[in-house]
């Protein structure tokens, strides 16, 4: 089967565009990240999570720096990459916005220091290179389009 995946209702079958599918797979990624940090054992140090600050010592995976506030932007985040992949202009919205966000977020934290209160989200080194590939990747998404459909060379009578 090629072309677009579709999605099924009772009365009706809707195309969702590769734009589409990305959106809601970040969506849906960003809302299960924003869980999991809420989960001690997958989130390491849970006892020192705090807020926003930058000394919260929780740790998702043991690699990324997070804080409630951190947990809860993965969260509205997911819920907004959901809710846009149901149509594809909000979904390229979704997508470039979402990807300047944290483009933005990766400047922001190569240039702060990260011992200081400038450093309200939390991020360390890991969260900022995820931040840049992120932003990269979710950019780019934009310029999915759907594959071709297929054509089978058929003899002539």
């Amino acid at each position: 089967m090629t072309g677009p995946a579709t999605t099924r209702s009772a009365s009706t079958t809707v195309a969702r565009t590769p734009v589409q599918t990305a959106s809601l797979v970040f969506g849906l990624v960003f809302l299960i990240v924003g869980v999991l940090g809420f989960i001690p054992g997958i989130t390491t140090d849970y006892g020192k999570m705090s807020f926003a600050e930058y000394h919260s010592g929780a740790m998702l995976f043991g690699i990324f720096q997070i804080s409630v506030l951190h947990n809860l932007v993965h969260l509205a985040y997911g819920v907004v990459g959901v809710a846009a992949a149901k149509v594809l202009a909000s979904a390229r919205t979704y997508l470039i916005v979402g990807g300047m966000v944290y483009l933005a977020l990766w400047l922001y934290g190569l240039f702060i220091n990260g011992n200081s209160a400038a450093n309200w989200l939390p991020m360390n080194t890991a969260d900022n290179w995820l931040h840049f590939v992120l932003g990269l990747v979710m950019i780019g998404a934009v310029f999915l389009r759907p594959p071709a459909t297929a054509t089978v060379d058929r003899p002539v009578a």
